[in-house]
């Protein structure tokens, strides 16, 4: 530790630390453009200039090393003028836009220009004018003439986002952040760039000149999406949804969101959203009431019950819904006397599990990953956020393997990669077992030889003391996902590492969680899908899109005497009978659990739309009607007591979490590819939001792919 004096006062600090990061323990504020606390140091702006004693002239406090005995002022004559001179110097090209800029009340530079700035300039020179760049749907550089080149866009892609998308070109006053060669900013993290903009030069471009950030109010909520389960301020007018922006938490998703986090919002406010109860009658749909959608919809299901028995109706439910919707739906299924209830709508293999499946360490520890093995996965789509962390357990010196049926570019460096068709994952995951019996002299329990490549990753998981072997969404959604679990239990037992699963959707760990499978004698997905019901209730879902069969399985629903679709959208009118308008996350209270097991609650931030209603509460009357034991509840927090007791934890209880693998499947690869949505059509809410669906990403024709298809 180094002892400085700073502003009169003693500071202790780590040796190699900077003054910047010595005054950020102190609570002392230095102005600053260019550092960030996420970023490597450029010190390009000045901004930060303090007094050092005995420096010659003012220094940058993010790029002075701390030594021992050094004597800083921040408010000093000295580093005031400085501060002062580098503002002046930066004003001399902005232009004077501030009532027009999307930047405006949110803006570094307008805020520090209130007390750094002067109140004229004086340099009476024409302002340079910098092009404008079309770099796609998201961003918007209409404006570049604002950027102050402080290089925050540029490092942020090449440090975070793994892809150097934005660089600087030519010098002086000629210079200008471009992409070079007419490229469009293609990363999925790419939205991030706009938050860390000190200026208004990237600006979002479906926001853009839509509102007054003084005009929006702010609430917190969660991304209903993949599982990272990342906090979100949701900003709102009028009772719409205008912007999102993330929520710093550490533990979960640090100052970042995904793109799809960031923008999906779009679809809240989309033409297809579903606003009242519909029926179809004659063949044609007819709007009704709630009073009377749901009568006939309860009147539908007991004649069925009676006719054919409860066990011919059952519940296909989304990951995507809220721990209360799927309790709930649960519960009226079960109370009507069936056990068909399933939210693995894309999963091959049905096996039983022994506890709830989720990431098994916290999301944080990613990041220290020595070693890591990727099964089955193309991790940046995927899991952007995951792929950001283990990206910088990399950059730390991390080793990364992977098994996958594509060399997917992961903007990631790959060690050691065994690329095989699905078909072959099992026996390639073998053979990297059989590879660690050979490393540490034990038998093999598998009768695969090793290989070269499964040797070289054999190696690298013997070596390190964080390690992990991750199954991602192709490997859970495999015809032997059970097998490849149970392997890779084995080669984590031994080489000391810890097995995982990635999870797919926001609340994929939550749906196993309140049993949202079948019980004792109930039909899985696969069962459900294939036509086995009389009566299914759709929520949240919509099986073209959601489900392994795709088409085929609408075609197969549309057979049922019933389909009930609880969606926010206009979806499933295919196979549907009644369509039932239920609020997405943004309209209700709810609680998901990411892939660590972390239970998060959040609230509604605008009111449904229409006639919509929250889900648990559709769910809640239906069970009412049925005359279904315990369904009085009156808030959705009264739902989440149900589920958990008084108090809800922080954390699903260690006790129920378990990827441990007692009964593997034990049949051969059905010849099928895993299913597995693209990065813009995992959920309903991102293939209806417009802008994301203009993306590079979603340039493709098919919505649910083998995960060999990927790019």
């Amino acid at each position: 530790m180094v002892e400085i004096e700073l502003d009169g006062k003693k500071v202790e600090i780590l040796e190699g630390s900077m003054v910047m990061h010595a005054a950020e323990k102190a609570g002392t504020y230095i102005p600053h453009f260019c550092y960030h606390k996420k970023l490597s140091i450029a010190a390009n702006c000045r901004m930060c200039l303090v007094d050092v004693e005995k420096a010659p002239k003012p220094m940058p406090a993010c790029a002075t090393p701390v030594t021992q005995g050094m004597v800083v002022r921040t408010k000093s004559d000295k580093a005031i003028k400085a501060q002062q001179s580098v503002m002046e110097f930066l004003l001399i090209n902005h232009p004077l836009d501030c009532p027009i800029c999307d930047q405006g009340g949110e803006c570094q530079l307008q805020d520090l220009a209130v007390g750094y700035g002067g109140s004229a300039s004086r340099y009476a020179e024409e302002k340079r004018v910098v092009t404008v760049k079309d770099v796609g749907p998201l961003i918007s550089m209409q404006e570049m003439s604002r950027c102050i080149h402080c290089t925050r866009c540029v490092r942020f892609g090449q440090e975070v986002a793994g892809v150097m998308e934005l660089g600087m070109s030519n010098r002086g006053e000629h210079s200008e952040i471009e992409t070079f060669l007419g490229q469009t900013i293609d990363s999925e993290l790419s939205g991030n760039m706009i938050d860390i903009c000190p200026v208004g030069a990237l600006t979002s471009k479906p926001f853009r000149y839509s509102a007054r950030t003084w005009e929006l109010s702010r609430r917190k909520s969660i991304s209903p999406h993949d599982s990272t389960g990342s906090n979100l301020i949701v900003q709102v007018k009028n009772q719409q949804v205008m912007r999102v922006v993330p929520l710093e938490n550490e533990a979960v998703n640090e100052c970042w969101i995904a793109d799809r986090d960031r923008f999906s919002y779009e679809a809240l406010n989309s033409p297809e959203r579903l606003t009242s109860p519909m029926i179809k009658h004659g063949g044609k749909w007819v709007d009704v009431d709630w009073q009377t959608a749901l009568e006939y919809v309860a009147n539908g299901l007991k004649q069925i019950k009676s006719n054919h028995g409860a066990a011919s109706i059952g519940a296909l439910v989304s990951p995507h819904s809220t721990l209360e919707e799927l309790h709930l739906a649960g519960q009226l299924v079960r109370g009507m006397g069936s056990e068909n209830i399933d939210y693995r709508l894309r999963n091959a293999d049905f096996t039983p599990t022994d506890g709830v499946r989720y990431l098994g360490m916290p999301i944080a520890s990613l990041t220290t990953l020595q070693r890591v093995l990727v099964v089955g996965s193309n991790l940046r789509k995927d899991h952007p956020l995951f792929a950001q962390r283990i990206r910088q357990a990399v950059k730390g010196g991390g080793v990364l393997s992977v098994l996958g049926a594509s060399a997917s570019d992961w903007a990631i460096p790959v060690a050691n990669a065994m690329v095989t068709p699905a078909a072959e994952w099992l026996a390639s995951l073998q053979s990297v077992a059989s590879a660690l019996a050979e490393l540490a002299q034990l038998p093999s329990p598998y009768p695969q030889a090793a290989t070269p490549q499964a040797l070289a990753i054999a190696k690298s998981l013997m070596g390190g003391e964080r390690k992990a072997v991750l199954l991602g969404n192709a490997a859970a959604h495999h015809n032997q996902a059970s097998a490849l679990l149970s392997v890779a239990n084995w080669i984590a037992q031994h080489s000391g590492a810890t097995v995982g699963y990635l999870t797919e959707a926001a609340n994929t760990v939550g749906a196993q969680f309140v049993q949202a499978t079948p019980g004792a004698g109930g039909l899985h997905a696969g069962n459900m899908l294939g036509g086995a019901l009389k009566a299914v209730l759709l929520l949240n879902n919509e099986p073209e899109f959601d489900s392994a069969p795709g088409a085929q399985a609408v075609a197969t629903l549309a057979k049922a005497e019933m389909v009930v679709s609880l969606s926010p959208f206009k979806a499933n009118k295919g196979c549907s009978d009644v369509l039932l308008p239920i609020a997405p996350f943004s309209e209700t209270s709810g609680t998901f659990v990411n892939a660590e097991g972390r239970v998060q609650s959040f609230h509604a931030v605008v009111k449904p739309l229409g006639d919509a209603r929250p889900a648990w509460k559709v769910l809640r009357v239906l069970g009412n009607m049925m005359k279904v034991e315990g369904f009085d509840f009156e808030s959705s927090q009264d739902v989440l007591a149900a589920i958990f007791g008084a108090a809800a934890p922080e954390f699903v209880p260690q006790a129920r979490l378990n990827n441990a693998c007692s009964t593997p499947f034990a049949g051969s690869f059905n010849g099928a590819e895993p299913c597995v949505a693209r990065i813009y059509q995992l959920d309903s809410l991102v293939r209806r939001a417009t802008s994301l669906q203009m993306t590079a990403d979603a340039r493709v024709s098919s919505v649910a792919v083998s995960e060999g298809a990927l790019a």
